[in-house]
């Protein structure tokens, strides 16, 4: 597979070339957890143990790095499990990571409750500013520069080739969750981030039916011990297990050979939205980062190709009109998660963002988030007006 092929070819292609023996086009699904071995260490094809290494899992990993632009894909269990390693593996006791103020508030919750008590220190920066994250770097200390973009659920936008200046000057890493943008939006390595990490379950599988994670990593990055990240990464993944399944692995392989078209009719729904909601007397605010209103604007304009299918918004008469508005449409979903086919509807302070509440990552109560899908956007816009309509 050529570097210089187009997105969809490598993510139809890309490690998952037609079985060897039957010719089928599809990778199978190598639902095994042992294998022969010809002798006394004799691997065939380097496997011996699902844990340590999956057919299936490899047809991930490898079209993953190719559609990132990376060296090496780690698929895990799910993104927080990817990210827990990306700890383990690049942090000690006594370093100190950078942590946006707008983040899911599961990653907030990782580093404040499970890495806080381990020895390893963080600081809030809004990440959009890159004064603010230069400021928040500790001398001698920072080891890691964690940055969403678009942020989660305030849809920030980081300038990713600035913080990795920044970042490397003081002796830090940057690792970039592209989970709102998706590979196919985004390209964090080639700003010059170091790893990337995803939830696969969103719009990498895509069809809200698997759960999963994938971590990518870029440039060689010395690791005691090990002669890159990627070395210390598969240790660790190896080591601790939090590793996808076959069939989970199967399952957002499918999802990848639609993302790009995926992805288009994402935005497409998205931007319609926005231009709706704007345009609606009971909303106050619209975060999207396709406005030319937003903040960082011009940033997102030139880092993604799009501006994805994520939206935000807040409403005038306050958080008991959100709340009732989510529950009031009937095309629209109430759930967590997103990046689905269908679209999904949240309200963060009480559900994806609860943990965070009192905390600097507390998100306006009056908030809610959309997750616009692929249905047809006239009855996804008319299912919303008429919520809108009655509570807003």
């Amino acid at each position: 597979m050529s570097d210089a092929s187009g997105f969809s070819t490598r993510a139809i292609h890309a490690g998952q070339p037609a079985d060897a023996s039957t010719g089928a086009v599809s990778v199978p699904i190598y639902q095994v957890s042992t294998y022969k071995q010809d002798g006394i260490g004799g691997f065939r094809g380097g496997y011996e143990y699902s844990r340590s290494g999956n057919p299936t899992r490899t047809a991930l990993e490898e079209c993953f790095a190719a559609l990132e632009g990376g060296s090496r894909g780690f698929a895990f269990a799910s993104g927080l499990a990817g990210q827990d390693t990306i700890v383990r593996s690049l942090l000690v006791p006594g370093d100190h990571v950078v942590v946006p103020s707008d983040a899911y508030g599961g990653t907030y919750r990782y580093f404040n409750q499970i890495a806080r008590p381990q020895g390893i220190a963080h600081s809030i920066a809004k990440i959009a500013d890159v004064d603010a994250v230069r400021a928040a770097i500790v001398p001698g200390r920072t080891k890691m520069v964690w940055v969403e973009t678009p942020t989660n659920p305030l849809l920030g936008i980081a300038d990713i080739e600035s913080i990795a200046g920044v970042a490397h000057e003081a002796g830090a890493v940057v690792v970039v969750d592209n989970t709102f943008a998706s590979a196919y939006l985004q390209n964090p390595l080639a700003l010059g981030a170091d790893l990337v990490s995803h939830s696969t379950t969103k719009y990498s599988g895509g069809h809200s039916d698997v759960v999963g994670g994938i971590v990518v990593t870029g440039q060689q990055i010395a690791v005691p011990g090990f002669e890159d990240a990627g070395d210390r990464v598969a240790f660790n993944q190896k080591s601790i297990g939090g590793i996808a399944g076959p069939f989970d692995a199967w399952l957002t392989l499918r999802g990848l050979k639609t993302l790009a078209v995926r992805m288009e009719r994402h935005c497409d729904n998205a931007e319609k939205v926005v231009d709706f909601l704007t345009g609606h007397d009971g909303v106050s605010h619209v975060y999207y980062p396709g406005l030319p209103s937003h903040q960082n604007h011009d940033v997102a304009a030139r880092q993604m190709k799009r501006f994805g299918g994520m939206v935000s918004f807040r409403l005038t008469k306050g958080e008991d009109a959100a709340v009732k508005a989510c529950s009031a449409v009937q095309l629209w979903t109430l759930g967590e998660s997103l990046g689905g086919v269908e679209s999904l509807i949240e309200h963060p302070a009480r559900m994806t963002h609860a943990s965070v509440a009192g905390t600097e990552l507390e998100v306006p109560a009056d908030l809610i988030r959309l997750s616009v899908g692929i249905e047809d956007i006239d009855d996804l816009i008319e299912d919303l007006r008429e919520a809108l309509d009655i509570h807003a």
